[in-house]
């Protein structure tokens, strides 16, 4: 498919001569905006319309950015499929703009997060936990980072977003996995209960890696092969994943954790 591309701010002219442009990448980005909200429906929208939502203004930060991501991520997948080139280069330099303030603001709330697990009493968990949504925005951005690398080449770049994407929504799709465990009690939220060891975050974790396997099989299916873009973006979350159960364990892993407090 070679006709959208996310997000870019000069992105060059897509090409049609393959006929009409492909909507693989608009299903792609929609897919991810649907897990995104529906995963916090019950635990953070339906509370606010419901005035039963307690938080801080951080958290309403990091809901707002972490949905407008998901959000401009599909207008601009529609605008390119539209042949809307001229305002997807536009809204793309806001997407640097947001993609840097997720990564800030990501990275704010984990800590402090962390903070509000020990004063539950819960110190050694909430520690080993905070590897989980460190290693997310570290994926995010590091792929967003790649995307941006690869401007010029548009193939490489709006499959790198989508799997940047991908990794940034483990705690929308844990929300399902919290669901069904705890039910959908009025008021209910996951700091509600303990936290889960960190070899629990892996199976949402790997429902997600299922879009960009979904990605590579529809390019395998249309073209006869898979671009190096997926293959690239599996080979480097799935080990991650994998060994952020044993970091988080290590004392390494443990005395940074302690170091991140100083800074709240």
């Amino acid at each position: 498919m070679a006709t959208v591309a996310p997000l870019t701010a000069l992105a060059p002219e897509p090409t049609r001569s393959r006929g009409r442009p492909s909507t693989m990448f608009v299903w792609l980005s929609a897919l991810c905006l649907l897990i995104a909200v529906i995963g916090f429906i019950p635990t953070y929208w339906a509370q606010i319309a419901q005035n039963t939502f307690r938080g801080t203004p951080l958290i309403h930060l990091h809901a707002i950015v972490f949905t407008a991501w998901p959000l401009l991520l599909v207008s601009q997948s529609v605008l390119i499929a539209r042949g809307g080139l001229r305002h997807h280069r536009a809204w793309g330099l806001a997407g640097i703009v947001l993609a840097t303030t997720m990564f800030l603001v990501g990275l704010a709330t984990a800590v402090v997060g962390m903070e509000h697990r020990i004063a539950q009493g819960y110190g050694d968990l909430g520690r080993h936990f905070l590897v989980v949504p460190f290693a997310a925005i570290g994926g995010f951005y590091g792929f967003f980072i790649a995307a941006i690398a690869n401007i010029n080449r548009s193939e490489w770049h709006k499959r790198f977003i989508i799997v940047a994407t991908a990794s940034v929504l483990q705690a929308a799709m844990a929300r399902f996995f919290f669901y069904a465990a705890h039910g959908m009690a009025a008021g209910q939220r996951p700091d509600s209960f303990p936290p889960a060891p960190v070899a629990a975050s892996l199976l949402p974790i790997f429902t997600l890696d299922l879009i960009i396997v979904g990605g590579a099989v529809i390019d395998w299916r249309r073209g006869g092969k898979v671009h190096p873009a997926w293959l690239w973006g599996l080979g480097i979350l799935v080990p991650v994943q994998l060994l952020r159960v044993p970091l988080s364990q290590t004392d390494a892993w443990m005395a940074f954790a302690d170091w991140l407090t100083r800074f709240t």
